[in-house]
C-alpha cells in the first residue's frame, strides 16, 4: 500500500506518527535481546532504511525523533536526507533494559536464568527482569514523552524511529490492548505503523507495513 494513499495528518485535527522500528543490527539476524547495547546497523539494515525514507519522501514531516541508541540513530538520518531537518535522540525511548539478559538469546536465557524466564512469562507485564526492566517501566518511560511530543506537534505529521519492545508498548496503548498481548504484534526490521491522533480517539492506519514490512525469518 502506498502511503499517499492512506491520507494526510490534520484531517480531523489528527496528529499522524510515522512509526518505524530501526533497520537490521550488525550482528544480523541472530534473535539475541541487544536492549540497551549500543549496537549499530548492518549494510543491509542501512538498505531497509534508505527504502523506506524513498517511500516517505512524499510525507511532510514536522520533526524526526528517535531513541538515543545508535541503531535508532542511524536510522534517524537517513530519514532526514533531503528535509532540511535534523532528528532529535530521546533517551526515553531506548528499547526495553534486558539487564543481565542483554546479548543473549532466547535459548540461551532458558538455560541460563530458567527459574526468572518462567516468572517472567507469568507475569509479562509486571517482571522486572534482573537489573534491568519491567514492561510497565517501559510504558512509563515511553508514554508520557510520546505525549508531549504529539502536543508539540499537534495538527502535523512527525516520524519516531524506536525498536521492537518500544513499538509495541505505543501499538497496544493505541490498540487498547493490555500489555500481555503485547508479542501477538510483529516488528520487522525497518517497518512502518501509522498512526492518527485524533481528540477523542485512535486510529492505526497502518501495522508492521512500508516496504520492509515482508517477513524476515
Amino acid at each position: 500500500m502506498r502511503v499517499a494513499a492512506l491520507g494526510q495528518a490534520g484531517q480531523l485535527n489528527s496528529t499522524r506518527l510515522y512509526l518505524v522500528r530501526h533497520g537490521q543490527v550488525a550482528d544480523g539476524h541472530t534473535h539475541r535481546y541487544h536492549g540497551h547495547n549500543d549496537i549499530g546497523l548492518s549494510p543491509q539494515g542501512v538498505q531497509q532504511l534508505e527504502r523506506l525514507a524513498e517511500q516517505l519522501r512524499p510525507v511532510s514531516l514536522a520533526a524526526v525523533y528517535a531513541s538515543d541508541l545508535a541503531r535508532s540513530r542511524e536510522g534517524a538520518a537517513i530519514l532526514c536526507r533531503g528535509r532540511g531537518l535534523s532528528f532529535e535522540a530521546v533517551p526515553e525511548f531506548r528499547e526495553i533494559n534486558f539487564g543481565l539478559w542483554e546479548g543473549l538469546t532466547l535459548e540461551e536465557i532458558a538455560q541460563r536464568y530458567p527459574e526468572q524466564l518462567e516468572a517472567r512469562l507469568r507475569d509479562l507485564a509486571r517482571y522486572r527482569i534482573p537489573e534491568g526492566e519491567s514492561l510497565m517501566d517501559v510504558r512509563d518511560r515511553v508514554l508520557p514523552k510520546l505525549k508531549e511530543i504529539l502536543a508539540r506537534h499537534q495538527g502535523q505529521a512527525v516520524a519516531l524511529v524506536a525498536h521492537a519492545g518500544v513499538n509495541r508498548v505505543i501499538l497496544c496503548e493505541a490498540l487498547g490492548l493490555p500489555l500481555t498481548h503485547l508479542f501477538r504484534l510483529h516488528q520487522n526490521y525497518g517497518c512502518l505503523n501509522i498512526i492518527d491522533y485524533l481528540p477523542d480517539f485512535t486510529v492505526v492506519r497502518l501495522l508492521n507495513g512500508g516496504v520492509n514490512g515482508e517477513a524476515v525469518d
